[in-house]
């Protein structure tokens, strides 16, 4: 099992000194999600190859890995000039990670849940074209339902991903997105099984709790979705449980703290979600 770090936090630590910081902190593992320096959101990649270089140079220097690289773009959106150059940026992405020596990509599905349909065809066009990429450079891809993409639910994300039907595709579970993907850790966790490869982990409020007043939004209806990425026990998100379905699934994967909340803090976030990991672990039986 690797447990890995999202360092979005201490983003601006420059990427060259990274891993050493990393390692600092406890972690043997790195998650490396979007900065402006490297992968940005929804934009071409920003490194060159002598970077690239460099920095596997200081990842072996630190004794640190990648576990996964975790670009976001718009691979599935309904406008198709915006899908094709989501392609062109994978593409970019998918090498850097090869060059790299990094063997798995984690994304969200993105596209638009008012727009669903168009979304998944979007989807599908972009996996015909990036899937013989991922197999050539042996890289695997994770998927996960995110607030606001075309597919949301937990269950549903798992049966597109079996739909997918690639030993290159799997499903992560995000704790801090339990109650927007169907609040049901244990029965998503269970019917992923073999399929589950990565958990995030950090904690969130249950928004629809309170008969949905627990947060109020302006003006009312609004359809945007709200939720946190905090340290573990700061949320509602029911962790003994989620340890203990996975425990009982057998994951021997990657658990990432991905922690977002506490920048001013960022370094006794990292630290403590290491040891909260641990004690969850142990009293898993892991």
């Amino acid at each position: 099992m690797k447990i890995a770090l999202d360092p979005y936090m201490i983003r601006h630590v420059p990427l060259l000194e990274l891993p050493a910081v990393v390692a600092e902190l406890g972690y043997e593992w790195i998650e490396l999600s979007p900065r402006e320096d490297f992968i940005p959101f929804f934009r071409h990649p920003r490194v060159d190859d002598t970077t690239v270089a460099k920095f596997r140079k200081a990842l072996d220097g630190a004794g640190v890995g990648i576990s996964s690289i975790l670009p976001l773009f718009r691979w599935s959106g309904p406008d198709e000039d915006a899908r094709q150059a989501a392609v062109r940026y994978w593409k970019r992405a998918i090498q850097i990670a090869a060059d790299l020596g990094v063997t798995s990509m984690i994304s969200e599905f993105n596209g638009r849940p008012e727009d669903a349909d168009r979304s998944e065809a979007q989807f599908w066009k972009s996996m015909d074209e990036l899937l013989p990429l991922f197999e050539r450079e042996g890289i695997k891809l994770t998927l996960e339902p995110h607030p606001d993409d075309f597919i949301e639910n937990g269950y549903d994300a798992v049966n597109l991903i079996r739909g997918i039907n690639h030993p290159n595709v799997s499903f992560l579970y995000c704790a801090p997105h339990t109650f927007h993907i169907g609040d049901d850790a244990p029965g998503i966790i269970k019917y992923a099984g073999d399929l589950l490869t990565h958990v995030h982990l950090a904690d969130a409020l249950d928004h629809t709790a309170s008969s949905g007043n627990r947060y109020i939004l302006n003006p009312p209806g609004t359809q945007a979705r709200i939720h946190q990425h905090l340290n573990m026990g700061e949320g509602e998100v029911d962790f003994d449980e989620l340890f203990r379905e996975l425990r009982a699934n057998g994951f021997d994967g990657t658990l990432t703290a991905c922690v977002f909340a506490w920048e001013e803090k960022a370094r006794e976030s990292s630290v403590f979600m290491r040891e909260k990991i641990d004690e969850y672990l142990a009293a898993a039986g892991k």
